[in-house]
């Protein structure tokens, strides 16, 4: 049962992720075609994971109230209807409003779809778990801007289609799949006091402050190869050796988080990731900054399956059930996204690249110091 449960979340993830990722060829020829700043394109990015932001909190009370497979239906079904919108769209508008659906899509999904799933793992395995769901998404991210290469060249109609038929196919399969019936809900007051408190919100800023990384370098990074010459195909190809490296990494990580303690890990990613900020406006080629992406990645493989980890247990200790932990996995995911794709876009565009980048820096080392100074958290291996 855990393992079919582990096949079909991983399946919906990584759909969802190679949605998601299939913008980064896209971008420049959006750029091009419809005559966006960088500001706009930031806007295209982050408008999926600004339906996550809004919909990660509705989803977690979707998945504790009526089921954890129902919240994962709601997401697959938005996700087939985004998918198809978003290839025949020739509006920027239309194009926005799709990537904002599929993101509420993606709450509902990824909410029910890990809150299934951690339910039916031990929490000593949780890292494991978390770092294999995540090498399927990150699998997406391999997948996507493929998807998106392909569909600079055959269009983005039948490409996008197609992901509507699989995103179909899910849904049967989970329909098929058992699950358990869900408990009564806490009242609202008391889930608000332990998403606010520290033990929460410190693991919450772990997960946002990589995404945010993530939602800098998705919009720059191929503006920036697109202006030293690579083609839309070489984009993809470089986001998916980039990603391949990542989904390796984080299943690994994820493993060693459940054995070491979740801080050990973190902070060697906090370390790297400040790093890899501080490099990624230095090359002037496109093989130097495609080596810079995969560094950069592989510091943020570091932190995401701890941080997740972290994160879950932190909010099942201070009470919260595991679909409300999922929701806030979302919510500091989609939080960093939104203000990374956007902020971050907007502010190069204000001044430059390296001011995006090395702000970035800046928290990821001012984090660390901190963490330094915070009493311990998550050192000690997970039991169960």
């Amino acid at each position: 049962m855990r393992n079919r449960l582990l096949v079909l979340v991983s399946a919906v993830v990584l759909v969802d992720t190679m949605f998601y990722a299939a913008i980064a060829p896209l971008l420049p020829q959006y750029a091009d075609d419809l005559g966006l700043s960088k500001s706009a394109a930031g806007v295209l990015s982050a408008a999926y994971p600004a339906g996550t932001l809004i919909a990660s909190i509705p989803a977690g009370l979707l998945a504790a109230r009526a089921g954890v497979r129902p919240t994962l239906l709601l997401g697959l079904a938005l996700l087939g209807a985004s998918s198809i919108a978003f290839g025949f769209g020739e509006e920027i508008v239309v194009l926005d409003l799709a990537r904002f659906v599929q993101g509420v899509g993606g709450a509902c999904a990824w909410t029910g779809g890990l809150a299934w799933l951690l339910a039916a793992s031990p929490r000593d395995q949780r890292g494991a778990t978390i770092g294999t769901a995540l090498a399927a998404a990150i699998a997406g991210v391999l997948l996507g801007p493929v998807l998106g290469g392909v569909a600079t060249v055959a269009g983005p109609e039948p490409v996008f289609s197609a992901v509507a038929v699989v995103a179909a196919a899910l849904a049967a399969a989970a329909i098929r799949t058992p699950a358990a019936a869900p408990e009564p809900v806490p009242p609202i007051r008391s889930v608000a006091r332990a998403i606010l408190s520290a033990p929460v919100l410190v693991p919450f800023w772990l997960v946002a402050l990589p995404s945010l990384f993530a939602g800098v370098f998705d919009v720059l990074a191929p503006l920036r190869l697109d202006v030293l010459g690579a083609s839309g195909i070489a984009i993809g190809a470089i986001f998916l050796v980039a990603a391949g490296v990542e989904a390796v990494a984080s299943r690994a990580v994820g493993g060693l988080s459940d054995r070491l303690g979740r801080m050990t890990p973190i902070r060697a990613g906090l370390a790297a990731s400040a790093l890899a900020a501080l490099a990624l406006p230095l090359p002037g080629s496109v093989a130097l900054l495609a080596g810079a992406i995969v560094l950069a990645v592989l510091a943020l493989a570091l932190l995401w399956a701890p941080a997740m980890a972290l994160l879950s247990d932190a909010a099942e200790a201070a009470g919260l059930e595991l679909a409300f932990a999922t929701a806030l996995v979302n919510l500091a995911w989609a939080g960093g996204q939104v203000l990374g794709g956007s902020a971050g876009a907007g502010i190069a565009e204000a001044s430059s690249d390296a001011v995006s980048y090395v702000l970035v820096a800046a928290l990821f080392a001012s984090t660390l110091a901190g963490l330094r100074l915070a009493a311990p958290l998550g050192e000690a291996p997970a039991r169960g």
